[in-house]
């Protein structure tokens, strides 16, 4: 099969990194070659950059974050997700385009113009293929990430204020909205593994669509190149 690329996102503490690992896992298991990445940090400088974006004493202008946030995913689409998509491997990003129009673009209030061009030059038009959004309410999010804080995992972004949340949040919903082919809603507020069936329900249906389809082009190319001979 061709390369796939899936995104995970959603607010914080809505539990997408642990159901990106549990999707891995079971995708392996199922003999799919699989990369899992994130951003920021899926690259060696990416690592460095989420040192300092996301560094709760750090004090970063909403600008700043913005163009380093961008910089990263430039970084991250050439050296890791373009060269392992034309390797046919099923890539898996924690976060990805969508939380930059969400966060920067919602949560800071930057104009979408600027925030769709900004996102256009760091993906170089890499969309992609399915994206997962595990929705959870503001509420639930901050009991999550309160329970992170006092296990001293919290970051710059989980400790905005509730309205910060909620308009990432709204943000979140309108994308899903305006792409209803390529963003699936995932229900969050439910156990690991309840969410997990959720997101078997909507993977594994899509691979195998996605396997059908490259099969029936294959076929065609193969009865087109026989019909020239």
């Amino acid at each position: 099969m061709a390369g796939v690329f899936i995104t995970f996102e959603g607010i914080d503490g809505c539990g997408k990194s642990t159901q990106l690992r549990l999707l891995a896992a079971e995708l392996r298991q199922r003999r799919f070659d699989v990369l899992t990445t994130r951003e920021p940090g899926g690259t060696t400088l990416g690592q460095r950059l989420r040192a300092a974006l996301l560094d709760v004493e750090e004090q970063v202008d909403p600008l700043a974050e913005l163009l380093v946030f961008a910089a990263d995913r430039a970084q991250h689409v050439r050296v890791v997700l373009q060269p392992a998509l034309a390797r046919d491997k099923i890539v898996l990003s924690d976060r990805y385009m969508d939380a930059t129009v969400a966060y920067q673009g919602s949560g800071r209030g930057f104009r979408p113009e600027l925030i769709k061009e900004i996102v256009q030059l760091a993906t170089d038009g890499l969309i992609p293929d399915l994206t997962l959004l595990f929705d959870l309410t503001v509420p639930e999010s901050v009991e999550r990430t309160r329970k992170r804080r006092a296990a001293k995992r919290s970051d710059r972004l989980d400790i905005e204020d509730v309205e910060f949340h909620e308009r990432v949040r709204n943000a979140y919903l309108e994308i899903a909205s305006a792409n209803p082919n390529r963003v699936r809603m995932i229900d969050a507020r439910g156990s690991a593994e309840q969410t997990h069936r959720l997101v078997m329900d909507v993977v594994i249906p899509f691979l195998q669509e996605r396997q059908s389809d490259q099969g029936k082009e294959q076929m065609a190319k193969g009865e087109e190149q026989a019909a020239e001979c």
